[in-house]
């Protein structure tokens, strides 16, 4: 079997895999912040931190949701890096956003963050501040889900089905998570420009 057919094959066996339940309560969630006037802080490192990016715009654009990320402010971020030290950054900023029970925390990560691994240790602070809070915690992730699925209120885990691909899957589906919960009639309030179109539009443009 070439890589290409393998990896393709492992992307319909974790769409047959993923937890329906668990996307269902995350839009419980973010439909109860539409309602209240709640906030989105997007949480995550790397691959998964432009995924973050990418959400807060269309957490905002498409579903009204007053939504942001650490990551998207690169000035702050590396200040409180080289000042207070990696660990605390996101614990930090959310402490100045006022991070409180109406809002909810959406991390997205391949290994979800370990304390005793020192692993994304950034994310396990953040959490513990979201459980000191209140706040609801969503997340996306991969491996065993780490300390984020141990403490979310609804927390994807996309299957391991082979440890070579374990980053790739990760960081790619939470992309397709999130797609699917902004676009989900319950939480869309926005169409995207495609979408709005009318079909003869569509197919002349």
């Amino acid at each position: 079997m070439s890589y290409v057919q393998k990896y393709l094959e492992e992307v319909t066996e974790i769409a047959r895999r993923v937890d329906r339940g668990q996307v269902e309560k995350m839009i419980e969630v973010l439909t109860q912040l539409q309602r209240t006037g709640g906030r989105l802080f997007f949480l995550g490192v790397g691959g998964s931190a432009a995924n973050c990016s990418h959400a807060v715009n269309d957490f905002r654009k498409l579903a009204g949701i007053e939504t942001y990320s650490p990551v998207d402010n690169v000035a702050e971020l590396t200040a409180r890096t080289n000042d207070e030290g990696w660990d605390t950054v996101f614990a930090e900023w959310l402490k100045v956003s006022r991070l409180s029970s109406k809002d909810a925390v959406f991390v997205f990560s391949v290994g979800g963050g370990n304390r005793e691994k020192n692993v994304s240790v950034n994310l396990v602070k953040a959490l513990e501040l979201a459980k000191e809070t209140g706040t609801k915690i969503l997340g996306v992730v991969g491996r065993d889900g780490g300390f984020t699925a141990k403490v979310a209120d609804a927390c994807v885990i996309i299957p391991t089905l082979s440890t070579d691909t374990i980053t790739p899957h990760a960081e790619a589906w939470q992309g397709v998570i999130w797609h699917m919960l902004v676009s989900d009639p319950r939480v869309l309030k926005k169409q995207n420009k495609w979408e709005s179109l009318s079909p003869k539009e569509s197919a002349t443009v």
